[in-house]
């Protein structure tokens, strides 16, 4: 295997993907190693991660980073073992435990009133939940989120080892902060007993790629036959050379790859800025705890002033402009900068956002202005899931137990969750969102006209 022989048995898929891309589609032979047991060629190559990542050990995850959390995840907590988290998780930790049965505790992260985005979770907020809960198992932290925002990393380490809890970050949005000392501190540097790193987002690999890093504080045998849990016996090659060769790059010349990222990004905030009506947020809205730190090569910008939802002016930038950027919610835009991007590619952007201001600028009342709902959790994730359900109108789901998920995607966090109950906020989000075009996944009824709720 594979039966297409290099390429031969369809020769449509050279003709596509190239002869060289063909020949390095391989499977599991001797030489070239087995993920699932890495003894030779993928073992050093993990060995060299760790170096770079400055952790104890590296995985290499063809699964992407949803199985990356799922596994940090399995290996801290076991059924019935709780687990601290903010509840603008990535709907791959919520998952992780509607599969294996841990109990989440759930910390509201802070808000910044004017963006209407979550940021991170406070320390005493974290330092509470440890109190409350002392015989919760680890601690998982965003770092950062989507919008850029890290919380006090270091503190709620540094609080949590004290507890005896594990941390575990969700570096999925975080590739670059080990590669350069003009962003917040990475998840290894921190002090994390396991990071999950996106580095297909961020660094450079191919998409669906990811490294999973540990510390000698987590037992790497007994990661590795987490990981074998859920990752394919049949890892693609392309991918696992993808990560090395962008491990490579980014040992050499990883510093000035995001100097350059910075450079672009800051000077888009500066421009967009300079145009009124949006707004570029960047590391002013620090407030020294729920928004410790910021990432300063995302480009977020605030779009309700102009009377557009962010995912407006994501279909517009697209449909009108040819401009891919990576997601609008209900009041601002995403775009990811690289190092790959050109000034000219900046410029587009700024020019196109402009255009869509003369044009399309009304008055923002009726905008929906928070993204994120405080949830009424009544069943564990897992007990909600497994329940059962019952399918009902979508209005008719009021003060309900939800037992499936709703959210958009990306950013792919919940806004409704299996065991969180239906409230009036909850139904308006999900409304507004799916009017203005937002991406629904998640629910049985893919046109989102029903939802699964618990038989009470």
């Amino acid at each position: 295997m594979p039966g297409h022989k290099g390429g031969r048995m369809n020769p449509e898929l050279p003709e596509y993907y190239g002869r060289l891309c063909m020949s390095l589609d391989v499977n599991s032979m001797k030489p070239l190693d087995n993920l699932g047991h890495p003894v030779g060629v993928i073992r050093d190559a993990q060995a060299l991660a760790a170096e770079a990542f400055g952790a104890d050990h590296a995985f290499f995850m063809v699964n992407g980073t949803t199985s990356a959390v799922q596994t940090m995840i399995w290996t801290t907590c076991g059924r019935g073992e709780k687990i601290i988290m903010p509840r603008n998780v990535h709907r791959s930790a919520i998952n992780a435990l509607v599969i294996n049965g841990a109990i989440p505790v759930y910390v509201n992260p802070g808000r910044n009133a004017r963006l209407g985005i979550p940021l991170g979770m406070g320390v005493e907020d974290v330092q509470r939940a440890i109190e409350q809960h002392p015989d919760a198992k680890a601690i998982l932290v965003n770092n950062p989120t989507y919008y850029g925002v890290c919380s006090d990393l270091e503190t709620i380490v540094s609080i949590a080892h004290a507890a005896g809890m594990k941390v575990l970050a969700d570096e999925a949005h975080g590739t670059h902060f080990y590669f350069s000392d003009r962003l917040p501190v990475s998840g290894m540097a921190a002090g994390c007993d396991m990071a999950a790193v996106s580095l297909h987002k961020t660094g450079g690999s191919l998409t669906q790629s990811s490294i999973l890093l540990s510390r000698n504080t987590v037992n790497p045998d007994y990661v590795r036959q987490m990981i074998t849990l859920t990752q394919s016996t049949s890892a693609n090659y392309l991918l696992l050379s993808s990560l090395d060769l962008a491990r490579r790059h980014l040992h050499f010349h990883g510093r000035e790859v995001y100097e350059k990222t910075i450079a672009f990004a800051e000077y888009a905030r500066e421009e967009i800025n300079r145009l009124g009506g949006y707004y570029a947020f960047g590391p002013e809205i620090c407030n020294g705890d729920t928004c410790f730190a910021f990432d300063l090569t995302k480009l977020s910008v605030h779009t309700r002033d102009i009377g557009q939802a962010g995912i407006e002016v994501y279909d517009l930038l697209r449909d009108d402009y040819g401009i891919q950027i990576e997601f609008g919610d209900v009041g601002n835009i995403l775009a990811i900068i690289s190092a790959g991007d050109r000034r000219m590619d900046v410029e587009r952007l700024i020019s196109a956002l402009a255009e869509i201001k003369r044009l399309h600028r009304k008055d923002p009342v009726g905008l929906f202005d928070h993204e994120y709902i405080d949830p009424d959790v009544a069943m564990t994730p897992e007990a909600a899931f497994v329940a059962q359900k019952e399918t009902v109108p979508l209005r008719a789901s009021l003060g309900r137990v939800a037992g499936e998920f709703v959210m958009s995607y990306p950013p792919g966090i919940p806004i409704l969750a299996p065991g969180e109950r239906v409230t009036p906020d909850i139904l308006e989000h999900i409304e507004f969102t799916k009017a203005k075009g937002c991406f629904m996944t998640g629910p049985l009824d893919m046109a989102l006209n029903n939802l699964q709720v618990v038989v009470s």
